[in-house]
C-alpha cells in the first residue's frame, strides 16, 4: 500500500509538472483547430450607433446639445446645437437626440442603435416612463415621430463615461455661443 501511495506522490509532484509544459502547446493547438469558427460572433456588431447628450448650465440656463453617429465604431458625423439661454437639461437632451435622429434619416440609415446618458429620455422613448412635463411634450413627440421613420431602432441607457464625445459637443455648443457673443474671452 505504501508503495502505491509513493507512486502516486511521484506522479503528482514529479512527472505531471514536467509533462504539462511539453503537452500544453499541442493541447492548445488542437483546441483552437477544433473550435475554429471564423464567422461566429459572440455579440452582433452594431452597424449604426447614435450617441446624444445635452447640457444646461444652472438648469434652466445656457444649454447645448450634441450628437454623434458611428458606423462600426468609426465616427461618420457629429453635430452640436446651442439650445437656448433658459433651457432645462432634459430639453437639451431631447434636442441632442432630435438632431442625431434627423441626421440619421438624412443619411438614409434604416437600422439604428441609440445610446444616451439621460435615463429619463431613454425610458420615455421606450415607453417605460410617461412624458408629463409640459416643456418636454413637444420634443418628446418630435423624437417619437422621427424614431418611427426607422425600420428598426432601439434605445439604451449608457453611463456618462461612455458618452464622452456627445458630452463634449453639447458643452462646446455653449462655449461657442459665449465666445461668439463676447461673453467670455
Amino acid at each position: 500500500m505504501y508503495l502505491n501511495v509513493f507512486k502516486c506522490i511521484v506522479i503528482i509532484y514529479y512527472m505531471i509538472p514536467r509533462m504539462i509544459p511539453r503537452m500544453l502547446p499541442e493541447i492548445i493547438k488542437n483546441n483552437i483547430q477544433n473550435n475554429k469558427q471564423e464567422d461566429a460572433k459572440i455579440f452582433p456588431e452594431i452597424e449604426y450607433r447614435l450617441q446624444f447628450d445635452g447640457c444646461s448650465k444652472k438648469n434652466p440656463g445656457l444649454a447645448g446639445a450634441g450628437a454623434v453617429i458611428y458606423k462600426y465604431s468609426k465616427e461618420i458625423w457629429s453635430g452640436k446645437l446651442f439650445v437656448g439661454t433658459n433651457a432645462t437639461n432634459n430639453y437639451a437632451e431631447y434636442s441632442g437626440l432630435i438632431i442625431g435622429l434627423e441626421k440619421a434619416i438624412e443619411l438614409n440609415i434604416k437600422t439604428l442603435h441609440v445610446e444616451g446618458d439621460s435615463l429619463l429620455v431613454i425610458n420615455q422613448m421606450i415607453g417605460k416612463y410617461k412624458c408629463n412635463s409640459p416643456n418636454l411634450i413637444e420634443p418628446h413627440n418630435k423624437a417619437k415621430e422621427l424614431a418611427a421613420k426607422f425600420d428598426s431602432i432601439n434605445f439604451v441607457h449608457i453611463f456618462r463615461n461612455k458618452n464622452v464625445r456627445a458630452d463634449e459637443l453639447s458643452n462646446k455648443a455653449v462655449v461657442e455661443y459665449l465666445t461668439e457673443n463676447n461673453l467670455i474671452f
